[in-house]
């Protein structure tokens, strides 16, 4: 879906309390993995709890296009029935990647590791979006890339025979671009080294060990660190994945109950890698009840029930920056908690979020002014000055088919004084799509419907 249909506007209004328990979808970036290295190892993996968004789906079929079989199966697993590293083919037509900027750059990297040529193309949202930082490491590795001006979509990508191994320094602090740049590697002549100041969410990592990859990480001054990756390791099935639930959606359900009062919902099985579980941390900062139960480990990730309560104040609090790489996906929706607090938010180091499906920063300070919220935006910051009343709400919202801006104003509008509107609920399907549903079956009012 490219979003191209005519737009369906929905509103949310006042939530009488949230109860209950809330199955969120699972989550995106291991499913995106599961798919993918599952579909470039030796043997069958069975996957549990797949997202079956529709990004997700667009890198099931970029890999069924590449060779692999992928399958859902009638029990609600799916089946990846790996090719093996190296054995990737060329696709006979573009591979549409939707809104997902995480498919096209991974699978850059895993074509960029083959000696195989494959095109790309997105969604107008996608195809506005930078891929200069992974086409840049990855032309260094031996690959060639045709793209639009400013490297945008539609792009076509022509592997290299035998990568070469390389040491390359992130310039941003960003999860695609290391594991892109890992996945050609695999293939690389030698080792392949990645470093980066702020350490990003690790799932690539973790899952090449689980397919029995040796990944190694050297410790560097000032916090920053060096993933060490030799080629020439072959992947193989051996374990089933068990996707976590994931802890981007499960933001906006949490806010929503911190928001409301006298909410009490139970979120279980949320992913707590810790380099994905700021948002979390901040809302525990600001004073929500939250509680985590039943803390474990399960397929290599951390993960545990969170229980969320409604009715206490919130507070303006510092986020710090070592922190923003672990939560640069929800700060939309804790921009909408920090409306709701008592005092000043301060976030800064949000560079990243103007180069995410849309610019996040801008559009959600637009928005929020537009709701009422006094704030003031930098270059890379956005400070929120609460003062513990709700917002007056009441805006229509130009979401940029941008699916978390859409569920943080529909989250904004269960609890601001007038309803919220957005421009098009579709865009939320791409990473959430029974959000409306799952909303909506916690409180007994129907607080988000077509607008």
């Amino acid at each position: 879906m490219t979003h191209d249909a005519a737009p369906i506007p929905f509103l949310s209004s006042k939530a009488d309390p949230l109860k209950g328990e809330a199955a969120i979808p699972g989550d995106k970036s291991v499913s995106h993995r599961s798919l993918m290295f599952g579909g470039i190892a030796k043997g069958k993996t069975i996957i549990h709890g797949l997202l079956e968004g529709e990004d997700v789906l667009n890198t099931a079929a970029a890999m069924r296009a590449m060779g692999a079989t992928i399958e859902h199966n009638a029990d609600g697993t799916w089946t990846a029935l790996g090719v093996g590293v190296g054995n990737l083919k060329s696709p006979t037509a573009p591979m549409e990647m939707g809104n997902s900027g995480t498919s096209t750059r991974l699978l850059a990297g895993l074509v960029a590791g083959h000696p195989i040529t494959a095109s790309f193309t997105g969604d107008a949202s996608l195809s506005k979006r930078p891929m200069g930082r992974v086409i840049n490491p990855l032309t260094d590795m031996g690959a060639s890339f045709k793209a639009q001006e400013g490297g945008k979509l539609p792009m076509t990508v022509t592997g290299a025979a035998k990568p070469k191994a390389i040491t390359y320094k992130l310039p941003v602090a960003s999860a695609q671009v290391k594991s892109a740049v890992l996945l050609a590697g695999l293939r690389g002549d030698g080792v392949t080294r990645v470093i980066e100041e702020k350490p990003t969410r690790d799932h690539s990592e973790n899952m090449l060990r689980h397919f029995g990859v040796s990944v190694d990480v050297e410790d560097l001054p000032n916090g920053a660190q060096a993933i060490h990756l030799k080629g020439g390791q072959e992947m193989i099935a051996s374990n089933d994945i068990y996707v976590p639930r994931d802890p981007s959606s499960a933001a906006f359900p949490a806010v929503a109950a911190a928001i409301v009062a006298g909410s009490d919902v139970l979120l279980p099985r949320i992913g707590m890698n810790p380099r994905r579980n700021g948002i979390f941390l901040c809302l525990q900062e600001m004073g929500a009840d939250i509680e985590l139960i039943n803390e474990r480990i399960e397929a290599g990730e951390p993960v545990a029930d969170i229980r969320v309560k409604g009715g206490k104040m919130l507070q303006g609090i510092t986020v710090p920056e070592s922190r923003v790489p672990s939560m640069i996906d929800e700060f939309p929706v804790l921009f909408v908690a920090a409306s709701f607090a008592n005092g000043t938010s301060r976030m800064t180091g949000l560079d990243e979020l103007r180069v995410k499906e849309s610019d996040r920063l801008a559009i959600m300070a637009k928005g929020l002014e537009a709701c009422g919220v006094k704030l003031e935006m930098g270059e890379d910051s956005l400070t929120i000055y609460g003062n513990g009343t709700p917002p007056k709400g009441g805006a229509f919202i130009k979401t940029a088919l941008d699916h978390r801006i859409a569920m943080s104003f529909l989250v904004m509008g269960m609890a601001s004084e007038e309803p919220v509107t957005i421009d098009d609920v579709a865009p939320i399907s791409t990473s959430f799509p029974n959000f409306v549903n799952l909303i909506n079956g916690l409180t007994s009012s129907k607080t988000i419907r077509a607008g």
